[in-house]
């Protein structure tokens, strides 16, 4: 069974993010880049999959700027067989990337798909269940748990009630939580030989998608600055900062 798996190029989670002077947009001047950790958790779980004998071929994806091959490497280092690298430097959405990825799907025809849930950049949460929509192909999202048994995959997803089994016909997309896997590092010798490994370039108009972006950013605000918190003595000097200066009870 071939596996698809769609990586996206983000700040690196450890980095402080910074706006730029004219709040045009987020400053990525000199600023580490990485792969976003829940693609990398989808990672991980193809390669699970192939170790486990599931998978036969991973096949790792992105959509973006020329430097995001670093991201494919990086999941071709980790155990992906080959990548498919769509170039665009339009600011991509999680409409355009879906449409991208169906197209893929269409030429590639896996038997399983597996994304993050959502990017730490936007937080969209949308290109996985878009995907599903533009495919017609079943979904499981929030994945904890995947077992694929024959022509079944099975999902436990976590919802707010507790955990949700789903029993998903292959081919199926799967979008991928936290508590699923905990990826590994990548050895210096698998480095190496990723470099080796093919990476196909594609564009857009390849695909016939248009991947621009429909909305307009208007202005970047970094969060407002937290205020220190005060010791009170007393229940009562507490209650009376609640009411008086804070003003949430009355």
């Amino acid at each position: 069974m071939k596996v698809l798996v769609a990586v996206k190029r983000v700040i690196d989670y450890n980095v402080k993010i910074r706006v730029k002077p004219d709040h045009s947009d987020v400053d990525l001047t000199n600023v580490k880049m990485a792969m976003n950790p829940f693609c990398e958790i989808a990672v991980e779980e193809a390669v699970r999959l192939k170790e486990r004998g599931v998978a036969t071929e991973i096949v790792a994806v992105t959509v973006g700027p020329k430097a995001a091959q670093e991201q494919l490497r990086t999941a071709l280092a980790l155990g992906a067989d080959r990548a498919i690298h769509v170039e665009t430097d339009e600011r991509v959405e999680s409409l355009g990337a879906a449409k991208a990825l169906a197209k893929l799907v269409e030429e590639e025809q896996p038997g399983l798909v597996i994304l993050g849930k959502q990017a730490i950049d936007t937080d969209n949460n949308q290109t996985g269940q878009m995907l599903a929509a533009l495919t017609g192909l079943p979904q499981g999202t929030f994945a904890s748990e995947v077992t694929v048994e024959g022509e079944k995959v099975q999902v436990t997803r976590e919802i707010d009630g507790g955990l949700q089994t789903v029993e998903l016909t292959l081919p199926a997309i799967v979008t991928t939580d936290l508590r699923l896997n905990e990826p590994r590092y990548a050895k210096l010798p698998d480095i190496m030989k990723a470099k080796k490994k093919p990476l196909d370039v594609k564009s857009p108009a390849d695909l016939g998608v248009e991947v621009a972006s429909r909305v307009k950013l208007l202005k970047v605000e970094p969060p407002a600055e937290r205020q220190g918190g005060v010791k009170v003595g007393s229940v009562d000097e507490l209650v009376d900062k609640l009411k008086n200066e804070a003003k949430v009870i009355s």
